[in-house]
Parts: structure tokens; C-alpha cells; sequence
């Protein structure tokens, strides 16, 4: 079991360890194609994708995602597509995402997950860098058409014939196809032609492709949301995916293979690993939404009756708020945490809670963690311990040498799940000598090896000498009567160096006062971190980022301006 924590003698420092790799049980094969293979032996003609398009739902069991994700191996090999190939891959959460993913891993290719949220100079830039070899895309996705968007970033592909595109700004590029309908456009190839390329290409050249992929080799290579500046690409290796996909099965408790629906993109690491991993590594069926639309979310959890939910915080209001909602039919939702709003659904009697964890896509989702269930006792507020083989460190920011045990730091990571770096940076500037990883997060170790995540570094507010974790006043403030959401800020301060600022969306027909919000944080907080200000904002004045969370820099100027 991966929660198990392993100790060593540290000398009093702040180091945790998870049990040896070796001694972690519930994992199978370490590659995406020998992976998909396993699942596919192990639950062949059960369901284990279902989307509705047009009215109609479409529906596939594993032994057809194999054998799709072979049809798409076989036509990415035509193409040229060998071991370490970028493939692109630009869509929604489409049944074809998953067919494309793993037929890119069976033909020894390196899946590039694309943002469809990305806008043209992020898409460009992301394709400039990945350097991808074949692009398969969904052209409509909301109002953005792909195609015409590669257009105008590169006008050779409108006037270029399917394989045959030479462009100096994508040198790689020579393959574009669409995934969502069979109409070519200049470059872009219509999917059966481009299927058909992959005929002639016997079965056992993909096997023998499929075979030559070692758990060390490059796996998949993701991007950052570009929200908060240029999109970053991490690489991972096969094994570090396929670890994390077998363990969110036990990492979620399954005991009955879950109906999972999910609205978020795939080409966020961590809805990947969450949504892919406990749904087929368990048998599950993944209940496919293109994007989160809550009249359609709240009609495809009844129709396909959805047994595990996952969505961003801001979504179960959005759901809550469907004309209809009360009398839907959601009783057959069982891994549904108790804490979160649907859990008090007339119809819902779900008693399950969610893992307690700490991750990011450079470990590819989790480096500490408490399964499901774990009792407060035990996990006491923190994070998690560290997964099996890694190492959890806190280190001081300025000189990186680890700090006494339970005191405050910058966490660093290392194990078998952490990427294999970022894109355009040499290893040995990302890792320091002793190969730990700084993810630039707050935090603490206490004895029993349990991590407390305090928020980014920059975030952390210096005020009057002592570190305030924004978050520790958040978590109270939300709790506060008529308070929805809470943000706490540091804004320049000379006396204080900075001063504590809580900006407060109030809760529909609520007004609170200022006064009445620091006096019941003062009840409950240390005096130094009660909010010096509050400050009164509408819910859409606070600007999120795809993943739901306020932009923190964004939020100190708003503050400093509405002081101002």
C-alpha cells in the first residue's frame, strides 16, 4: 500500500520516505500500450467508454479500444510515426482521445496532450515546441475552429496536400488529421482516409513497436495551462504514467469498478490520471462529456447513472443550480465525498471521502497522499505521506539545505513518478545535486511523516516577521457565517513588511461586515494572522484560471487598487 510510511534516520531533519518501490502491490504493466493490453485482458467486453453526440450515445468496451487504438497505431506507423515521435493530440474528451493516446503509445510514439483551451499564439507556440510529427485534432470545439486557426498560424497548411506539408515555422509537421469528421481541408486529412493509411501495416510490425517501448522511455509529454505565462512542457516516462494510473484505484477505495463522468480535459495531468486511472484500471466505464455544459452534466450522470464525479470546485454550484435539480434521480452516486455539495441530493446517500493529497504535473499528479476514508485521526489536516519510492524534503529557499523537522520550507521531491524534465531545460538546472526537484510550494513535515502543503512560496504572506499561510485563513473564513469564497493576499505594507488581506465574495442575501468576519477569524487564529482588511468583491470580479483557482497575483493588484 503506497500510504505506508517508511522511516529513516535523519538526524532530526525534515525528510519523509515512502516504502520501497518494490514493496508497493496493485501494479501492472509500466508501459501505456502493455497497459491498455492488461486492461483489455482483464475486462475485454465490458463497457468502458460511453459519449452522446447528436442524441445518440456511442459506446465502447475495452476490447474496442483496443482494437481502435490499434487502427489508430497502425496509420500513425504509415505515417512514419517510430519510437520517440511526437504525436499532437488537440481535442476534447472524446472517445477518439483514448484510441489516439494509446495508439500513439503502441506505435512507440510520444502522446502530446494539447489544451483546446489554449488561443493561437499558445497553440502555435506549444506546436513550435513539441515539435510534434503528426497533429490529430477535433476541429470544432465550441467556436474556435482548429484548422482555420493552423490557417493563420502557418498559411502553407491550407494550400498543402494530407502529408505532404513543409513548413519552416513546424519543420516536424507533416501529418494533420481530424478526428471529427471525414472532410479534408488543404493538410488537414479527414479521419477514414486517414485510418485507411494504416491498412497495409500488419498487426505484428505494432506489436513489435509495441514491445521495443521501455518503461524509461519519454510516455507522454504535457503543457501547462499557460494561465500564468508561457506553457511549460513536462515529459514523463511511460513508467511513471502507468504507476500513477494503476494506484488511483487504490488511492480511491474502489471496490465496485465505477461509472465516472468528466467534463475536464484529459490534457490536464490531473484529471488524466484520475478519471483514466480509477475508472479502467478498476473495469470502470468513463462517461465522456466534451465540455462541462451543466443541463447536459446533470442529464448524462442520471441517464448513464454516474457513480463517481469529478469536477472543479466551481462546477458543483453550476450543477446545483439546473432547473430540475432537486428532483433529478442521483441515487446511484456512491464515491461522492461527503463534504462536497451534491452529497446533500435528496437522493444521494453516498459515504465516501476523497484522498488527501499533494502533487503537480511534474510528479504526474500525486507525491504524498491519504487514500480514501482515512480518518481525520490519521491524516490530521495534512497531505498525505509520500508514495512508494519518494523521497519528501523541506528545504530552506535560500540555501536548499533541509530544514529541522517541523519547521516551515520549500518542499522538494523525489521518485519514480517525477518527469523527466521540462522542455528546452537541461536537467541539471531543474534538479539540485542530490536530484530533488523544488516545486517552489510552502510547507512541513511532521514525525510521523505526514506533509502539510502551505501554497506557493510567493504566496505566503511576511507580516511583522512571521510566515502567514493564506491558505490556513482561507480554510477558517469559509467557514465563516455568510461568507462563499475567501482569498487572503499580502499587500505592501512598510510598518509590517505586509499586511494580511482577505477579499470575500459574501454568500447570496448575506452582508457580512468586515468587522464581523475579523472577529470571528480572531476566534480562531493567532492574532498576527487575522486579516488586517477585509475587502467586499462579486463573484466575477475574481478571474479564475482553467483549473478554478484565483490568480493570486492578479488578486493583489485588484485588492491594492480597490484600496487605492
Amino acid at each position: 500500500m503506497t500510504h505506508v510510511y517508511a522511516k529513516r534516520d535523519t538526524a532530526g531533519l525534515s525528510y519523509a520516505h515512502g516504502i520501497p518501490l518494490a514493496e508497493e502491490a496493485g501494479c501492472g504493466a509500466l508501459t501505456l500500450g502493455a497497459y491498455l493490453r492488461e486492461v483489455m485482458e482483464r475486462h475485454g467486453p465490458a463497457e468502458a467508454a460511453v459519449i452522446h453526440l447528436d442524441g445518440a450515445a456511442v459506446r465502447w468496451t475495452y476490447d474496442d479500444l483496443w482494437a481502435r487504438a490499434n487502427e489508430v497505431a497502425r496509420a500513425l506507423k504509415a505515417c512514419g510515426v517510430g519510437k520517440g515521435t511526437r504525436v499532437g493530440l488537440l481535442m476534447t474528451n472524446r472517445l477518439e482521445f483514448l484510441s489516439c493516446l494509446f495508439g500513439t503509445a503502441l506505435a512507440g510514439g510520444i502522446a502530446t496532450t494539447i489544451s483546446t483551451f489554449f488561443t493561437a499564439p499558445e497553440l502555435g507556440a506549444v506546436l513550435e515546441a513539441s515539435c510534434c510529427s503528426v497533429l490529430l485534432l477535433e476541429r470544432h470545439v465550441l467556436k474556435k475552429d482548429f484548422a482555420a486557426m493552423l490557417g493563420e498560424l502557418e498559411p502553407s497548411i491550407g494550400g498543402s496536400a494530407p502529408g505532404a506539408l513543409l513548413s519552416a515555422r513546424f519543420p516536424f509537421l507533416t501529418h494533420i488529421a481530424r478526428i471529427d469528421g471525414d472532410e479534408g481541408s488543404g493538410a488537414v486529412e479527414g479521419w477514414s482516409s486517414f485510418l485507411a493509411r494504416g491498412d497495409g501495416v500488419p498487426d505484428a510490425v505494432i506489436e513489435a513497436c509495441a514491445a521495443a517501448v521501455l518503461p524509461s522511455d519519454p510516455g507522454a509529454l504535457f503543457f501547462s495551462s499557460g494561465s500564468t505565462g508561457k506553457a511549460k512542457g513536462i515529459l514523463s516516462a511511460h513508467r511513471a504514467i502507468c504507476l500513477q494510473l494503476w494506484r488511483w484505484k487504490t488511492w480511491y477505495g474502489i471496490d465496485e469498478p465505477p461509472r465516472t463522468w468528466s467534463a475536464n480535459g484529459f490534457f490536464f495531468s490531473g484529471n488524466f490520471t484520475m478519471a483514466l486511472g480509477g475508472t479502467l484500471s478498476s473495469g470502470g466505464c468513463l462517461l465522456l462529456q466534451r465540455w462541462f455544459d451543466p443541463e447536459a452534466a446533470l442529464a448524462l450522470i442520471q441517464a448513464e447513472k454516474a457513480t463517481m464525479l469529478l469536477a472543479w470546485p466551481h462546477q458543483w454550484p453550476q450543477l446545483e443550480a439546473v432547473p430540475g435539480y432537486t428532483e433529478a434521480d442521483l441515487s446511484a452516486l456512491r464515491y461522492l465525498d461527503g463534504a462536497f455539495p451534491l452529497a446533500n441530493h435528496p437522493t444521494v446517500s453516498a459515504n465516501w471521502t476523497e484522498p488527501r493529497a499533494y502533487g503537480s504535473t511534474e510528479t504526474f499528479t500525486l507525491i504524498s497522499v491519504f487514500p480514501a476514508g482515512t480518518p481525520e485521526s490519521d491524516a490530521a489536516g495534512s497531505h498525505g505521506r509520500p508514495t512508494a519510492g519518494s523521497t519528501i524534503r523541506i528545504v530552506d529557499p535560500m540555501t536548499g539545505s533541509a530544514v529541522p523537522l517541523g519547521e516551515r520550507g520549500e518542499i522538494a521531491v523525489k521518485g519514480p513518478t517525477l518527469m523527466l524534465g521540462y522542455l528546452g531545460v537541461p536537467l541539471d538546472d531543474t534538479l539540485d545535486d542530490e536530484g530533488f526537484f523544488h516545486t517552489g510550494d510552502g510547507g512541513w513535515l511532521d514525525a510521523e511523516g505526514r506533509l502539510f502543503w502551505e501554497g506557493r512560496l510567493n504566496d505566503i504572506i511576511k507580516t511583522g516577521g512571521a510566515n502567514v499561510s493564506p491558505l490556513e485563513i482561507d480554510a477558517v473564513l469559509r467557514d465563516c457565517p455568510g461568507v462563499k469564497i475567501a482569498q487572503t493576499v499580502g499587500l505592501p505594507d512598510a510598518l509590517l513588511g505586509e499586511l494580511v488581506v482577505s477579499c470575500v465574495v459574501p454568500l447570496e442575501g448575506a452582508a457580512p461586515s468586515p468587522e464581523q468576519i475579523r472577529a470571528y477569524a480572531r476566534e480562531r487564529l493567532a492574532s498576527f494572522k487575522v486579516p488586517r482588511m477585509v475587502l467586499f468583491f462579486a463573484e466575477d470580479e475574481l478571474k479564475t484560471t482553467g483549473s478554478a483557482k484565483i490568480k493570486t497575483a492578479d488578486l493583489r493588484q485588484l485588492a491594492a487598487s480597490r484600496l487605492v
